[in-house]
């Protein structure tokens, strides 16, 4: 790599993850450049602009990030107070970008397009860990090159949300209907019209639909016509409600909690087992035809939203030699710690280079798109991420491989966990018999296991509570 030491280093993607990998790129005296989809940088926290996030500034900045912005002298924000998406962006993302050595490498509202080995196709080896990186990009109508000695994807996955089927793919009629929302929109804010006073289908099960279901929930104060319906594709929400006061992240918790209680409430109309087959729009409203178990179930609504998480784009990735899990779409050395066949639990051992490494040296996919499809990404686990492959990158293989992030355990556990990948009998994440590392969904509950305890270890206060995920 000497004949291009010279060269920078791509960064896909100008989110929280992409942007502290600048920052650890220029501490080592390494240009970055850093291309992004959005006209903003943070362009996908704006999206989910109006939610706030579990924990408090302190947790939410990188390292690097920080010694750069001290050294122009940024104040940073109460280290106590919870930010929003918004807030993340401008009071984080916008002042690092602004740093010269960032700045005059970002590139704002260009569309990554290819990347290959200069002068070499996919299938030819011979030269290939010496050539640089081509990076094709789409600015406004021209395409253009940029020549580079790695390149680091944390491009994502926000925008490419999973659909509603249960098999992976759009129901019919889902694609063409213009009433179904993807993501988080902001439903108590300038869609409140669309909401307010009518039906909502929400589907989904995760973090992103009890943030819907609540701000739902608040328009229904206002407006007690308002009605919420809540499809679950599989049997439940034991697995996030499960953590409550156990988490670490407070603020999680209670988001569970919270749920629970309206649950018991009653304000929430609960469908399980939804398995949604057809969208019919009829006017301004929509049918959607379905099955409740194995029963046939018709609903009417305004709207719906659904949020089902999102998948990995790798068609830009064509040229490159990477390779994921077939099932989680994750490096492979990374699938077995994060496969939600396995584990229930959000805490995942910390990681670098060595689990995020592919075919193609020097290049890595980093941020919630190295998950692929699992739930889950949390933000600090990111910035532990490029920490590694920026040292690798730079040479300092010891640093590379050196762990310096210990995350808390979050208490978010089930016991039906599906079968392992291998030839032994699955356990659950709440105790049972020994298991390896590699199998244990979070670091605390591999000690209950060693130690012939039943009860579940993910409630563990030992671990230091320093993350934070990303909604």
């Amino acid at each position: 790599m000497s004949q291009n030491s010279e060269l920078s280093v791509a960064i896909i993607g100008a989110g929280p993850v992409g942007l502290a990998a600048a920052a650890h790129l220029v501490e080592r005296g390494i240009g970055p450049v850093v291309f992004e989809k959005g006209s903003s940088v943070g362009a996908a926290l704006l999206d989910w602009g109006h939610v706030r996030v579990f924990s408090p500034w302190k947790y939410n900045i990188d390292e690097a990030a920080r010694r750069l912005l001290e050294a122009h002298d940024w104040v940073a924000p109460d280290p106590e107070a919870l930010p929003n998406g918004k807030e993340l962006v401008d009071q984080y993302l916008v002042p690092l970008a602004a740093v010269p050595s960032i700045r005059i490498g970002l590139k704002l509202g260009v569309t990554v397009t290819a990347i290959t080995k200069k002068g070499l196709s996919k299938i030819a080896s011979k030269g290939r860990d010496q050539a640089p990186f081509v990076v094709r990009y789409l600015d406004g109508e021209e395409e253009r090159d940029v020549v580079v000695r790695a390149v680091i994807d944390a491009s994502g996955t926000w925008g490419q949300p999973n659909p509603m089927g249960v098999d992976g793919l759009p129901v019919r009629g889902e694609r063409a209907s213009t009433n179904i929302s993807y993501g988080i929109p902001d439903v108590a804010g300038p869609r409140r019209d669309e909401f307010s006073g009518k039906r909502t289908l929400v589907v989904g099960s995760g973090h992103s639909a009890i943030n819907v279901a609540i701000s739902l929930m608040d328009l229904q104060d206002a407006d007690p016509k308002t009605e919420i319906f809540w499809a679950l594709r599989h049997q439940g929400v034991d697995r996030l409600l499960g953590g409550g006061l156990n988490d670490q992240l407070p603020e999680r918790g209670a988001l569970g909690l919270a749920a629970k209680k309206a649950m018991d409430e009653g304000r929430l109309n609960m469908l399980t087992a939804f398995s949604a087959e057809s969208v019919i729009e009829h006017g301004d409203r929509v049918t959607v035809l379905a099955r409740t178990g194995n029963q046939p179930f018709q609903i009417t609504v305004d709207q719906m939203v659904v949020t089902t998480g999102f998948r990995p784009d790798f068609g830009f990735l064509r040229e490159l030699r990477v390779e994921v899990d077939p099932i989680v779409e994750a490096p492979p050395a990374l699938a077995p710690l994060i496969d939600p066949n396995l584990h229930s639990c959000g805490t995942v051992p910390p990681h670098g280079v060595g689990e995020l490494s592919h075919p193609e040296k020097d290049f890595y996919i980093v941020g919630s798109k190295s998950y692929g499809r699992a739930p889950t990404f949390l933000m600090k686990t990111g910035y532990e991420q490029v920490r590694s492959v920026v040292a690798e990158i730079a040479g300092d293989h010891e640093a590379a491989r050196r762990v310096e992030l210990v995350l808390p355990e979050t208490g978010v556990c089930s016991v039906a966990l599906g079968p392992a990948r291998s030839e032994t009998t699955a356990v659950g994440c709440c105790g049972g018999p020994a298991v390896t590392r590699d199998d244990a969904c979070c670091v605390a509950d591999a000690v209950a296991k060693d130690a012939g305890r039943s009860g579940c270890g993910c409630g563990s206060k030992a671990a230091s509570e320093n993350v934070i995920e990303s909604i």
